[in-house]
């Protein structure tokens, strides 16, 4: 009995019942000497894990972001110094610091999909809101005129080999490579959410969102440059300055007679190659998002079942819209280098064309704005990182439309002239600011679901039923004593199985699954039609502002109010860096109106 007592007494020591100790059969108090440094030590462990608990992978997060950060800024150092023809830093210096650094990428994208195949299919863990295959489909048609920009600018370099370095021609061997591989990569392992080797998988995937946008800077530069030089060479056509090619003052001669069929294509396809990489580094930045992300694995309802809308009145605008943008953009382009009165009423007709877009495209966004706040249906507040970087990008875009705006708004209402341009200014920011609070609210709606049937309560009958809650139904219901005295059910499940009919009450009926009855198709409401041809709409439209800066329409260089209010140098800076964005910002629009289309 004693052997039983200090048993049960040292088991209640081991599990924390008592703080005694126990040794053979004495047993003695040991609060003062034993339990001090085990609550130190207890007191020192909970401390840690409150100190460190979400430390570590904050601390991944900000060096990685650094890191990206860091080698950015390097690459933009490198460009800023080759494109000032400085003696100590060339071009193929930086297209070597590109190469090496595209390199690095292929290295790790390599270790990371050999390391994914060895992993078991139940370790795996998807993110279904990132890299959406009409996205990724999107990408692969830019990456494949990235591919053809790069086949051009092979040729272009090869025509040059006797007085270029070998650096210019491997650059865009070792970019084709990067790109296949590449798109490779977000085919099948964008929507990873990776939770082994946290840490190094964050450096890795930030590497490569900014390689992207270090070859997105070195694009848009590229292009900046080609621009300027036609514009100056257009001048000095026209007797204002005198220009010079650089091949030329290289003392460099093409050595094959298609060297100007490679440069004028390049000039074409820059916008393509600028928003592959940078959609690109958008979609591996939610990647970066998910790592070490627990997702929500929520009960997927089905959407109901519904008839096509009625599409006529958003694509027929958006079409005619459409093509008044390539009639502006050939005579744009056909009058490049004409007489300076002939520029100034292609200027005034791009304006006017632009105001009536924007204008048009303002009520679009005001129209669908209202019927929102009709329904005053919910917003999800769930964080997806895929939704909350579209939203950064949107208004991060507009940054660049609006500086150029409002500085365009300041000189004209300086100098009192050129009022189509303050007036297409003034509409500019008016049109982004609404169209980014559909696109955005649109994105936060809740989807309307098909609901399931909740399961009918127990009828009140069964109160006068003589059975149990099991007993097998006749004719649906359990007792029918006031609806058909004949019949009376009294049998249990095994009385039916065993015996058949009771009282002529056939078996119950197997049961069918509630997807077994025929849904018809249900017509969309008025409200959700406009929807859809508003943002049919404001697709069109967005894809034909793009078109025009991208392809060489961009009056606003050319601007006198704004040259004499903030300088040449100034001005042109302003446009280099809201140019760029306006693009973005166009091409970003028409990938989220096209998931907003899709929702609706």
């Amino acid at each position: 009995m004693k052997d039983l007592d200090i048993t049960d007494l040292s088991a209640m020591v081991e599990h924390g019942g008592l703080d005694i100790v126990c040794v053979n059969t004495k047993c003695r108090h040991g609060s003062s000497s034993s339990s001090t440094p085990e609550k130190g030590k207890g007191r020192f462990s909970r401390l840690k894990v409150r100190l460190t608990e979400h430390y570590p992978k904050k601390n991944a997060e900000i060096l990685s972001a650094q890191y990206g950060t860091n080698l950015l800024l390097c690459g933009m150092a490198l460009m800023l110094a080759a494109s000032y023809h400085s003696h100590s830093i060339k071009e193929e210096h930086l297209l070597s610091f590109i190469t090496t650094v595209m390199l690095l990428q292929l290295l790790w994208m390599l270790w990371y999909i050999v390391r994914k195949d060895r992993q078991k299919p139940s370790e795996w863990e998807k993110d279904a809101h990132a890299g959406t295959r009409w996205l990724r489909g999107g990408l692969t048609v830019l990456a494949v005129l990235s591919l053809i920009m790069d086949t051009f600018r092979i040729g272009h370099y090869v025509s040059y080999k006797d007085c270029v370095s070998a650096a210019l021609v491997v650059y865009p061997v070792v970019h084709t490579l990067h790109t296949i591989s590449q798109v490779h990569f977000l085919w099948f392992h964008i929507k990873d959410v990776i939770k082994t080797f946290e840490t190094f998988e964050r450096f890795g995937v930030m590497h490569a969102v900014f390689t992207n946008l270090l070859l997105w800077c070195n694009a848009v530069m590229s292009e900046s440059k080609h621009f300027l030089s036609a514009h100056n060479r257009r001048l000095s056509t026209l007797g204002f300055v005198n220009h010079t090619e650089e091949w030329e003052t290289k003392d460099c001669n093409c050595s094959s007679t298609a060297c100007t069929v490679f440069s004028n294509s390049l000039y074409y396809l820059y916008p393509f190659n600028i928003e592959y990489h940078i959609l690109v580094s958008a979609m591996l930045f939610v990647m970066w998002k998910n790592i070490g992300r627990t997702i929500d694995h929520q009960h997927a309802k089905k959407r109901p079942v519904t008839r096509p809308a009625v599409l006529v009145v958003g694509p027929i605008l958006g079409l005619v819209a459409l093509a008044g943008t390539i009639g502006v953009l050939v005579i744009y382009i056909i009058d490049f280098e004409d007489v300076v009165e002939i520029r100034e009423s292609d200027n005034i007709m791009f304006f006017s064309h632009g105001i009536i877009m924007l204008v048009c495209m303002c009520g679009a966004s005001t129209v669908g704005l209202l019927i929102y706040r009709a329904d005053n249906l919910p917003l999800d507040s769930s964080k997806i990182p895929s939704r909350q970087l579209d939203t950064v990008l949107l208004f991060g875009s507009s940054v660049g439309s609006w500086l150029m705006a409002w500085c365009s708004m300041v000189a004209s209402a300086a100098n009192r002239t050129n009022w189509t341009n303050f007036a297409y200014s003034m509409l500019l920011v008016l049109e982004k600011y609404a169209q980014n609070v559909f696109i955005i609210e649109s994105l936060y709606r809740k989807e309307e679901v098909a609901e399931e049937p909740e399961p009918a309560p127990p009828t009140a009958t069964e109160i006068f039923s003589v059975t149990l809650s099991h007993v097998p139904a006749c004719n649906g219901i359990i007792n029918r004593a006031y609806e058909n005295q004949d019949i009376t059910c009294v049998s249990t499940e095994i009385e039916v199985e065993e015996e058949g009919e009771v009282y002529d009450c056939p078996p119950p009926p197997p049961e069918e699954p509630a997807s077994v009855a025929p849904s018809r198709p249900e017509t969309l409401s008025w409200k959700r039609q406009l929807l859809k041809n508003i943002t049919l709409f404001l697709f069109l439209c967005n894809i034909s502002l793009w078109l025009l800066p991208a392809f060489g329409c961009r009056p606003q260089y050319e601007s006198i109010p704004e040259q004499e209010t903030f300088g040449y140098i100034i001005w042109t800076m302003v446009l280099n860096f809201a140019m760029p964005l306006t693009l973005f910002y166009r091409m970003h629009s028409v990938a989220s109106l096209f998931e907003v289309f899709q929702k609706v």
